[in-house]
């Protein structure tokens, strides 16, 4: 699964480019920066357990309820918690907020949204950043590149 999104803010309202198709003419140009972050499942479901309020601080409403939709919600949050993890490597972010970084939908049609300190950053360095997610039982995974 792939997709881009240039800085920018919310759906319809600022910015954003809808998925592209892997290989797609100039989907990728020069290469920034590239991030990869990888997450057992489970660990992250027994702290979203522990700490009832962590959700919020990590995941948007539309993240969280996108999981919510399916039968384990963890595995979603998990792939989406590494493509902001992924996201803020590739653009080499020291800090920032993770709900700066909003994976939206699945599937074929996943899209990003970078707002705050990461959108500013993707404008500032002039670049897209594209990302893909996996999971299976036990592990999430995400890459992310920026050009």
């Amino acid at each position: 699964m792939g997709a881009i999104a240039r800085a920018g803010g919310r759906p319809g309202v600022s910015v954003g480019v809808p998925p592209v198709a892997a290989g797609e003419a100039g989907s990728i140009g020069a290469v920034h920066g590239v991030g990869l972050d990888l997450l057992d499942i489970a660990r992250l479901e027994r702290a979203l357990e522990r700490r009832p309020g962590l959700a919020g601080r990590l995941f948007t409403d539309g993240e969280r309820a996108h999981a919510a939709t399916r039968a384990r919600p963890g595995q979603h949050l998990a792939a989406r918690f590494c493509a902001k993890e992924a996201v803020a490597k590739a653009l080499g972010m020291r800090t920032w907020s993770w709900r700066d970084v909003e994976v939206v939908g699945g599937g074929a049609d996943v899209g990003l949204w970078l707002h705050g300190a990461v959108g500013e950053r993707a404008r500032e360095l002039g670049v897209t950043v594209t990302i893909s997610l996996t999971h299976e039982r036990a592990v999430a995974g995400a890459v992310a590149v920026a050009a």
